[in-house]
């Protein structure tokens, strides 16, 4: 580095070269030359001027060993062989001049800048400190060929924007600020200069530049958005409940009616999985069991010689969906000894995360007893003990096994008192909402009897009617119609199990065939898993079905099953007006289902509406040749003896027009009554008030929300297009989960829909 050990005068030499040395020493400070490439180029650009520089720099002058003559007498003699028209002329002009006294003035009156991180420790001197020279004025120098000879002491000193290395005896031009008028830097240079200048870290507030504004602003309404223009919707109310009929006067009395009168008459078929009838329960083995394990649940369960229930208590019904038989009789077992049955499902692992819900509500009811049958309890897991586990989030429970060797046999004048009416809690359903929590929805023994007379009236049930059931048994309408409404009136169900149609889609039809049977409980899915295997199939006739009830009739994409399901068997007896769609909810038990015409209903109905419109929560008429609509079917009129109205989804319960899309409420005596130790939401589920715009309440009695998003149509046919718990509100607009599934479904799968996505 003995070349570099005073830094080259910047007047001597061209604009450009001294650029080109900054640039050389940039590189070599930072390691993208060697020090031999540095040396070599910079030898290559001083070579044309190192006679002028050699009186002038002494460390330049011991740089280079050849001998010259002085300063003056160089420049002269190479300023006599050059043309008059050479670069050097055209820097001597009177504007040139001018421009460098102006900078020397500016030199001697501003203030030096702060210098970088990168100035050099050694670069003492300020321009504060110097003044030039009074013959500087009278002959200023020539910046390009260093005419004037003048001590190097005189020169300023400015920090340069380089560091300058260690054992730099001199000073370099500062150029981060303050550059004089004609003095400039390479590109290169000035990128490292902004570069040092700005700080290390953005702003804070630079962190957070985003669309928060955007996201506070209101978003305004579309003027072109559609809007309700009908009429305020009135109340509409069922036909009243028939009257002359004799109803038994409870459940339970129809049972002992039944289990006395007609013992022999069949009330439930269970099916293997291949299809075979395993047990057929009688109406009078329904009845001797019931009893027989209401006595012992009321006198053999003791704890500390004190009875270990009590009327009112609640009991755990964990029985499989293959075992229909035993919970039947658990279920009215647990009705006859005045306890309040709570259907649940069975547990498969200690630690099932949707196990910990339903022991949550288990927990909320005080259950401390659970029943079940001998193989289902075998299959539970247990502890080294043997006995059954606690399954996470429940409480502990003592286990009871009903088969029959397990039960105490009654006296045989032993009646239970149990009175199953009035305003008491019959049992309760549990329902998980879409966050996944669970609650307990309770039903009066006054709801019990109204709904099984509703059913019965609207689906025109009589004694000795077969149903088929492919539904699961202990909830929704697989308990309304299968083990409540069938038992009032002496029907005859053929229990399909799930497995069964897991190996065997067709066999409900094979058993609505075999059995002759009347009506038909099924959801959309049995339906078109029914029409992929019916290939081959010659032998089957559905001429019997009055009614082919479809449980999810209120779900959007259940019409192209039924519509399917009727182009095909409707050449093997299925009568159009046999597919009856309901719509129910857990809080409100059955809400609406379609009449056959034998009962006085309309023809059904299906309306295609713009999806544009529903997002607005506008009903709006389309066609079906657009693929923006929803195509959605009638769910039938409203049950017997109660009454339905729609109001806003949001705030206030107001009546909305019928052109709008409102959630239904239903107002009966045959709905849910409570969420089940919870009396805040209750009130705003069981107690609502629906009002006029005016404010005026439209009812004296209370309406329960149903939690389905529906209007009324022509011929007060009640249409359902989503669910409240499915509902989607993406600014303004309103979009349900149903909508994509049937949207998906519509859409043929093996064109479009890859597998796994």
């Amino acid at each position: 580095m003995a070349d570099r050990g005073c830094p080259l005068e910047t007047a001597p030499l061209p604009l450009e070269v001294r650029e080109s040395l900054a640039e050389l020493e940039l590189e070599l400070s930072e390691g993208d030359i060697t020090q031999k490439g540095y040396e070599k180029k910079r030898a290559k650009l001083l070579a044309r001027y190192i006679p002028l520089i050699q009186g002038v720099d002494p460390c330049l002058q011991s740089e280079n060993r050849v001998p010259g003559p002085s300063l003056t007498t160089a420049a002269l003699q190479l300023q006599k062989s050059r043309p008059t028209t050479s670069r050097d002329e055209r820097f001597r002009s009177d504007v040139h001049t001018e421009a460098v006294q102006a900078a020397l003035a500016k030199y001697k009156e501003r203030r030096m800048p702060m210098p970088s991180k990168r100035r050099s420790v050694l670069a003492h001197s300020s321009v504060d400190a110097y003044t030039p020279p009074a013959d500087l004025h009278s002959a200023p120098p020539d910046v390009t060929t260093g005419l004037v000879d003048r001590p190097h002491y005189e020169r300023p000193q400015v920090a340069s924007v380089r560091a300058a290395p260690r054992g730099y005896g001199g000073s370099i031009l500062e150029t981060a600020d303050g550059v004089p008028v004609h003095s400039r830097v390479s590109s290169k240079i000035q990128q490292l200069l902004n570069t040092l200048k700005r700080p290390k870290r953005p702003p804070l507030k630079e962190f957070f530049v985003d669309d928060f504004e955007e996201l506070l602003e209101v978003q305004q309404p579309d003027p072109n958005q559609p809007k309700p223009e009908g009429e305020e919707v009135e109340v509409l109310r069922g036909e009243p409940l028939a009257t002359g009929v004799p109803w038994p006067p409870s459940l339970l009395a129809a049972l002992q009616r039944w289990g006395t009168v007609q013992p022999k008459a069949p009330c439930l078929t269970a099916l293997d999985t291949a299809g075979k009838a395993i047990h057929t329960l009688t109406y009078g083995k329904l009845w001797s069991r019931s009893l027989k394990l209401a006595y012992t649940l009321l006198n053999k369960l003791t704890s500390k010689n004190e009875p270990l229930l009590k009327p009112g208590d609640r009991v755990a019904l964990v029985f499989p969906n293959s075992d229909p038989v035993m919970f039947m009789v658990a279920f009215y077992g647990c009705l006859l000894a005045e306890l309040v049955p709570v259907p649940i499902e069975v547990p498969l692992t200690r630690k099932d995360a949707g196990s910990q819900q339903v022991g949550f509500l288990l927990g909320s009811c005080g259950v401390t007893l659970a029943l079940t049958t001998d193989a289902c309890q075998k299959g539970l897991p247990k502890s080294q003990t043997g006995e059954v586990v606690t399954f996470k989030g429940w409480p502990p429970l003592a286990w009871l096994v009903i088969d029959g060797k397990h039960l105490a046999k009654p006296p045989k004048d032993w009646l239970p008192l149990a009175q199953d009416t009035g305003a008491g809690t019959a049992y309760i359903e549990y329902k998980t909402s879409k966050e996944g929590s669970t609650v307990g929805v309770t039903v009066s023994h006054t709801s019990l009897l109204a709904q099984c007379r509703a059913l019965t009236q609207a689906c025109g049930y009589s004694e000795a009617d077969t149903l088929t059931n492919v539904l699961d048994f202990k909830r929704d309408a697989g308990l309304w119609h299968g083990v409540l409404t069938s038992v009032m009136n002496r029907m005859h169900v053929v229990s399909i199990p799930y497995a069964l149609m897991k190996a065997n889609p067709l066999s409900w039809i094979q058993k609505v065939c075999s059995y002759k049977a009347r009506a038909a409980l099924v959801k959309s899915r049995d339906m078109h898993w029914s029409l992929l295997a019916q290939r081959g199939q010659r032998d089957i006739s559905l001429s019997s079905l009055r009614m082919l009830i479809v449980a999810d009739g209120a779900n959007p994409w259940s019409i192209s099953s039924c519509d399917a399901f009727l182009n095909v068997f409707q050449s093997r007896g299925l009568r159009p007006e046999a597919i009856c769609p309901c719509a129910s909810s857990p809080e409100a038990l059955t809400v609406a289902i379609r009449r056959p015409p034998d009962l006085g209903g309309p023809p059904p109905r299906k309306a295609v509406l713009s999806m544009h419109g529903l997002s607005y929560g506008v009903v709006r008429v389309d066609t079906e040749e657009k693929l923006s609509v929803l195509t959605v079917q009638d769910v039938g009129q409203v049950m017997p003896g109660a009454s339905v109205c729609v109001v806003k989804v949001e705030g206030t319960p107001y009546l909305c027009k019928t052109d709008e899309v409102g959630e239904i409420c239903v107002s009966s005596s045959a709905t849910g009554t409570a969420y089940y130790g919870l009396p805040g939401i209750t009130k705003n589920v069981f107690e609502t008030v629906p009002v006029t715009v005016g404010g005026a309440p439209v009812s004296e009695r209370p309406f329960t929300r149903t939690g389905l998003l529906g209007f009324i149509g022509p011929d007060n046919l009640v249409f359902v297009v989503g669910k409240l718990d499915g509902l989607m509100v993406v600014g303004v607009r309103r979009h349900n989960a149903d909508d994509v599934v049937a949207t998906a479904l519509a859409v043929e799968p093996m064109k479009f829909v890859y597998r796994g996505r």
